[in-house]
Order: structure tokens, then sequence, then C-alpha cells
């Protein structure tokens, strides 16, 4: 038993560490995830709380973890991980029941599993808690003495410099489909022989004779049988099978009459430059005038350089007023974009549809400095 309770505790430990630093390191995704999440349960009024909630979270779980493997105050650190998991999974259940969102989120962009995943997972580690906590007694500390303390004090304080470091700049690690080195394209095909979504059809038809409205599945519904049977309208598709999905399947550039230009600036194999603003009302204008350098710059060079946003109509106008772009427009998804990078705004640069470079708004290139990364790749 004593045996089991130290695996288990090793396990818990481990799981939370990882957990909380994946997101830890991810502050702004995991806000984006506690907003979903809020939206999708009608708390609204509750978002304002999701930017304290995007660090406090993790650091709880990094912390538990923490202090369940290095046996610091086992008996606190066993129950506050029994409380925390206590909390979650009955509210994993609601959200694999409910389905509010498709992605927990528990993992950040890491590992990306399902809600009843989420749930099955929050099982075990609550009976592990569970263990443990009962178990309290025949814990042996790892490192005898005050090092515990010490130990868990350097990693903490490591944790939040790594926090630190992504919230001011893009995460430390980037675990998003819209890597450096990434061709965005390939990356939204699909495989040969790869499966489709599997969907269940309902038809509804109105027998000619009766005049009665009968429910078809895909497999006899009377399409042929136009002398008995009038087509008279279509259920919603159910989905029966999850399909595979490209790791980018939702990007998009449209010009303000909603016409799609994702290609053209995919055929390019010139430099081409992206600024990323998911939400105009919100981008920091910290850099414009570096940004506005850059625009001309590009200009100049025969590079493109627009602003890919979500923002348009008068707030797009309002921005103008204030920034003084010198940049033409394009419009996205907001949350593709937030995806893309963990900035507001942030700059990213293609080449024939390759990631070549992204920089938080803190990082963007002087002309200089873009001048010799352009030359360095051209040769």
């Amino acid at each position: 038993m004593k045996n089991l309770t130290t695996v288990s505790r090793w396990i818990f430990g481990v799981v939370f560490i990882f957990s909380g630093f994946v997101k830890g390191i991810d502050p702004s995704g995991l806000e984006y995830k506690l907003v979903d999440y809020l939206h999708a349960m009608g708390l609204d009024g509750l978002t304002i709380l999701a930017p304290f909630g995007s660090y406090l979270l993790p650091f709880a779980e990094f912390f538990i973890g923490a202090a369940m493997l290095l046996c610091v105050r086992i008996r606190l650190s066993s129950l506050f991980g029994l409380l925390f998991m206590a909390f979650f999974t009955p509210l994993t259940l609601y959200v694999a029941i409910k389905n509010p969102v498709t992605d927990c989120g528990c993992f950040g962009d890491a590992l990306v599993i399902s809600n009843w995943a989420t749930f099955y997972k929050n099982i075990v580690l609550s009976a592990i808690a569970i263990l443990v906590f009962v178990r309290r007694n025949d814990v042996e500390p790892v490192i005898l003495g005050k090092w515990r303390y010490y130990r868990i004090c350097i990693i903490s304080f490591i944790y939040i410099c790594f926090v630190t470091w992504s919230y001011r700049h893009d995460p430390v690690f980037d675990f998003r489909p819209y890597k450096v080195g990434v061709n965005i394209p390939e990356s939204m095909k699909m495989p040969a022989g790869a499966q489709s979504d599997v969907y269940k059809n309902s038809f509804f038809y109105r027998n000619k004779q009766s005049n009665a409205v009968k429910k078809f599945s895909d497999m006899d519904y009377p399409w042929q049988d136009t002398l008995n049977w009038k087509f008279e309208s279509m259920g919603e598709p159910i989905l029966v099978k999850k399909g595979y999905t490209p790791p980018i399947h939702d990007f998009q550039m449209r010009t303000a009459p909603g016409d799609d230009v994702t290609s053209f600036f995919f055929a390019d194999d010139k430099p081409t430059f992206f600024l990323v603003a998911p939400n105009l009302t919100k981008s920091s204008l910290k850099k414009q005038d570096l940004i506005n350098q850059l625009a001309g710059w590009a200009r100049f060079s025969g590079y493109k350089f627009v602003c890919l946003t979500s923002t348009n109509g008068v707030r797009l106008e309002e921005f103008k007023k204030v920034a003084n772009p010198a940049y033409e427009f394009l419009f996205g998804d907001e949350v593709t974009l937030k995806t893309i990078i963990r900035s507001n705004p942030g700059l990213l640069y293609l080449r024939s549809g390759t990631i070549m470079g992204k920089w938080h708004y803190n990082d963007i290139p002087t002309v200089e400095e873009m001048t010799r990364l352009v030359s360095n790749v051209t040769k």
C-alpha cells in the first residue's frame, strides 16, 4: 500500500505540474478559453475575472503538483489537491454532457483531449487524491530538512519567470499550429485517404396522396419517386463519427467587400508581412511608429505589408484616425487571429505560405534588423 501511495503521489504531482506549466506559459490562451467557458455557460458578468484566473489557476495547479511531488506539507498539499479535484470533476462532467466548448483546455494547446476524456482523467486523479490524503501519514519526504522548501521556492520562482516572459513576449514553447516553420496551405490540406466527418442526415417528404409528411434517412429517402413524394425539408445533420481535422482549418483572409484573397498571399514567394491585430479597439500603439516604418520599408522593397484584423466599420475608422497606419487592412476571424499570435498587435512574416518569423509587439524588429533577416533568408 505504501508503494501504491508513493506512485500515486508521483503521478498526481507530474500531471499537475505539466498541466499548470503548459497553461501558465500561455496566459492569454487560457484567458480566451475561460472567456469561452463563461460565455457558453451564460456567466458573461464574470468574464472580468478571466485575466486573474488565467494566472491563478495554472499557478495553483503547478504549486500543488510540486508540493505533492516534493512532499512539502503533504497534509495541506493533498487536501488542496483533493479540493481542487472536488470542484473541477463535477464541472468537467457538466462540460462533457452539455459540450459548451469542444476543447477543454486542461493541457493548453500542448495536449488536446475531448471533454469526456477530461472527465475520465479527473475521475482517476480524484481517486489518487483521495488515496494520498487518506494515506498521508505513510508518505516519507524524498528530501529531508529545509531543502524541500528551498527547492519548491526555486521551482516556483522559475515558473513565474517563464510565465512573465510568455506574457510580455510570445509563449516560450509554441504548441499552436502556427509555429515558425509551418507552411499554412500545406497544414490546411486533407491527407490522401483521410477519413472525413460522418454525418447522419434526415429528410422530410410529403406524400402526394395522403398529404402526410414522413421522415426518411440517408438509406431510404424517396428522391426518385417523384410520383408519390415531394421533398419538404432537410433536418439538421448529426455528427456520427469525427474524421480527420487538418491542423489549420479556419484560416482565411478577406477584403472589406468579403472576397477571399488567402491564396493570393500564399502564392507570393517574396516576403509578406501581416500585422495581426485581433481587436483594434484593444490594440497597443506602443510600437506604432516602428510598425509604420516597417510598412514603408516593405512597400519600398516591393514586399506586401497588411494588417489582418477582425475590426471593421466605425471602430476601424476610429483606429485609423488615432494610429495613422501606413498599411491596408484585411479581415479574419478574431479567434483564429488570437491563435496565430498571443499579441495585439503581433507581426507575422511569411514566404510562400511558410511562417518565417513572428513577434510580439515588444519584440518587433527594427527596419535594419528586418533587412538583415530577409537578406539572410534570400541568400
